[in-house]
């Protein structure tokens, strides 16, 4: 696989002509819906989704979307795209196998309702936990793409997370309310208590999968 970094917590990956987009949300690019084949969403919240961009994708080419069944009072128009998913199932999206995990949104503050979230294992090795903190206890994840910095996490709590999916390698997810100062603290830090490869991309960037 190919994977691109984008914004936030979008993430776009590239497999046997295949491609699958996770979370292209408010805070990220556009254009990492390009050509996608299919799209998942982990939960409702607008930086996880761009509804406006996902509906103007799916009006040049359709393509079916996979997320929590709750998703669907959020898409809109965008609705019947919508391949409703629950944790513990296994399906294959963009000719990609998929298993969902967790189901519930971390914890923002208990005057907050909590909604549904999916954590997504892609082809068995990319683990993407949306906003939460769910370990995938099943399986030996290669590369774990971590929350680093959200309102609803903390950061000792976000270290024992990535050494609970001990990955052979980490990079930083859920970023972009952070500014130079925060990301030069933080990716110190992780970097020297994540317990594995480290890294934070700029967006865009691509690495293997």
């Amino acid at each position: 696989m190919q994977l691109t970094k984008y914004a936030h917590s979008c993430v776009r990956l590239e497999h046997d002509g295949g491609v699958l987009v996770i979370d292209p949300g408010g805070f990220s690019e556009p254009v990492a819906l390009d050509g996608a084949d299919a799209v998942l969403i982990t939960h409702e919240h607008p930086d996880h989704v761009n509804v406006e961009a996902l509906v103007r994708q799916l009006d040049r080419r359709p393509v079916p979307v996979y997320g929590p069944s709750s998703l669907a009072r959020t898409l809109g128009e965008a609705a019947e795209a919508l391949e409703p998913v629950e944790a513990g199932q296994s399906f294959t999206a963009a000719g990609v196998a998929v298993r969902a995990y967790g189901g519930r949104h971390a914890v923002i503050h208990p005057d907050i309702p909590v909604v549904d979230n999916l954590g997504y294992l892609v082809n068995d090795v990319v683990y993407h936990p949306g906003d939460s903190l769910v370990v995938p206890d099943d399986v030996q994840v290669d590369t774990l793409f971590a929350p680093i910095h959200a309102p609803w996490s903390k950061f000792s709590e976000v270290v024992d997370f990535i050494r609970a999916v001990a990955p052979r390698r980490a990079f930083a997810l859920h970023d972009a309310l952070l500014n130079d100062n925060g990301y030069g603290v933080l990716d110190r830090q992780y970097t020297a208590l994540s317990n594995c490869e480290y890294q934070r991309l700029e967006p865009g960037t691509k690495i293997d999968g």
